[in-house]
Parts: C-alpha cells; sequence; structure tokens
C-alpha cells in the first residue's frame, strides 16, 4: 500500500497553500492525501462545560478547520483520496509521529499565530530537523509554486551523504516532465604562496575538478535507473547557501539531504538547508540519509 503525503493543516493561510501544493504532488504521483491537525487543547481547556455534552472550543474549531481543508482539497483535486484525523498532540510531535507512516511530510511555512515578519515557522522547522522521511516545506512566489519552470534543483553534497536526496529529485523530475539541474558547490582556496605560478594555479583547480569527479559519482546509478529525466550537472564556486538561494528562483523545488547527527536524536540541517527553508523563493524539500 502507498505511504500517504501527510499535510499539516492549521488554518493558516501558509497551511491552505501547503494543501493546494500537496493535492498537486499527490496527484502527480498517484497517492493518497492525509489532512492532520494537531493540538493540546485538552491540556489547556480543561474540562469541557455542561458536564462533557460540549466539547472544547479549539477542539470543535479543529474540526471545522480540518473539514474545510479537506472539502478544498477535493476540488482541486477531485480523483486524489483524501482522509483527515484531529490529533491530541502538539503541532511538532503530531506530525513526527505521522511522519513514520507517510511518503512525506509537508507543512506550510508559518504557523497560525505567528509573527508575519517570521521568515519560516518554529513547526516547520522543528519537523524537517527531525523526520524520519522527506519534508516539504511550501513557501516562495507564484510561479515556483505553479510549477510553471519545469525544472527542479538539488543541492549536491559530497558522495554518502545525500544518496536518498538524489533519488527523491529525480522521482520528482520523472514524475513532472522537468530538467533535472544539480549543482554542487565548490570554494577556491586562499593562496598563500609567494610568486605563484604554475604550482599556484593547479592547487586553485583542484576543488573545481573534485567537484566534477564526485558529481559524475553521485550521479551515476541514477541516471541510469532514469533515462528519461534530463539531467543538467553543473559545479558553481562559492557557498553552496548563496549558490542555490540565488538558482531557487527559477525552479520549482530544490532538494537537500540531511545527515543524522552521530549520538543525537535529529539531523544535521546546516547552513544550506536553514537557508534555503528560510529564504528559497520556492518549496524546499529536506530528505534524511539514511545510516
Amino acid at each position: 500500500m502507498e505511504l500517504p503525503l501527510v499535510v499539516g493543516v492549521d488554518g493558516s493561510d501558509a497551511s491552505l497553500t501547503a494543501v493546494d501544493w500537496a493535492v498537486d504532488e499527490a496527484a502527480r504521483h498517484g497517492l493518497p492525501l492525509r489532512l492532520v491537525y494537531a493540538s493540546l487543547w485538552e491540556h489547556y481547556e480543561g474540562a469541557a462545560p455542561g458536564g462533557g455534552a460540549d466539547r472544547p472550543w479549539e477542539q470543535v474549531r479543529a474540526e471545522q478547520l480540518i473539514a474545510s481543508a479537506a472539502e478544498r482539497a477535493r476540488r482541486r483535486g477531485p480523483d486524489v483520496k483524501v482522509t483527515t484525523d484531529v490529533l491530541p498532540e502538539d503541532a511538532v510531535t503530531g506530525l513526527l509521529g505521522e511522519g513514520n507512516h507517510a511518503s512525506a511530510l509537508i507543512t506550510g511555512s508559518r504557523g497560525r499565530g505567528e509573527l508575519k515578519g517570521l521568515l519560516l515557522g518554529s513547526v516547520g522547522l522543528a519537523v524537517a530537523g527531525r523526520a524520519q522521511c522527506p519534508v516539504v516545506v511550501v513557501r516562495g512566489d507564484a510561479a515556483g509554486l505553479a510549477g510553471t519552470h519545469e525544472r527542479i534543483l538539488l543541492g549536491a553534497g559530497p558522495p554518502g551523504t545525500c544518496g536518498e536526496a538524489v533519488r527523491f529529485a529525480f522521482r520528482e523530475a520523472e514524475a513532472r516532465g522537468s530538467v533535472l539541474d544539480v549543482v554542487r558547490a565548490w570554494r577556491r582556496p586562499v593562496l598563500r604562496t609567494a610568486g605563484g605560478g604554475t604550482a599556484a594555479g593547479e592547487a586553485a583547480r583542484e576543488p573545481e575538478e573534485r567537484a566534477d569527479a564526485e558529481l559524475e559519482e553521485l550521479l551515476s546509478d541514477a541516471i541510469a535507473a532514469h533515462p528519461a529525466v534530463r539531467v543538467r550537472p553543473a559545479t558553481a564556486e562559492g557557498p553552496a547557501h548563496r549558490v542555490l538561494v540565488h538558482r531557487s528562483a527559477a525552479a520549482d523545488l530544490v532538494v537537500v539531504g540531511a545527515r543524522h547527527r552521530t549520538g543525537h536524536f535529529g539531523l544535521q540541517l546546516g547552513r544550506t538547508a536553514h537557508s534555503l527553508l528560510h529564504h528559497a523563493q520556492c518549496p524546499v524539500a529536506v530528505v534524511a540519509q539514511r545510516a
């Protein structure tokens, strides 16, 4: 049985945008869609009035919001199977639990009640940093959200750190019929030798040549497995977070990997993933690399 795409819903405009994006994604991959609302109303509202005949106001509101979101999803994708649930848990715990039985978790960029000036909500950041399945934070401009660029962007890390992200990006590009741009950033070393010369020039080329070789190694198996995907590998000089944020303006989805932290629960969300989650101009997929 296909695992569903799970969307966190809280009634905010950002979460409804995430629902719209998820409906299109579910239809694209032939997956069911599960909408969940998580709230700890039992902890802060106390017993229901009227001897238990009435339910807590927050629970009633949650059920209304989730029903409205489900109706929105069914109108947008009539062929997508939609289920819903209201969970008596905090949002992060609820979504992480759902992620154990999901193809991917999808959240909006900001939650209900969070400051408009925030670039990324606390729930999205926490879930992206701890989930075992891919997490997509839906953000960006109208063109990226609508998928009009027909281009997926993959930020390639060193071999052995982002194999799951590579497979995710290839599947996404294949399902969409999009070009897959794969970028490996590299940095030019600071040469302190006096006089420079041939040796200095060769040393300066080494990082770029190494990046080219790593990119070829990283993509060889995936290219063979997905021959229909048009792949455009490239190396780019500069900090990876700046390179990818800049290139996200012409993408429909940017994909990056994340590694498990040794001895800790959660993932290593480095500077690149953090920058994309806060500043990318299209949705961002963070894909955990299994040990």
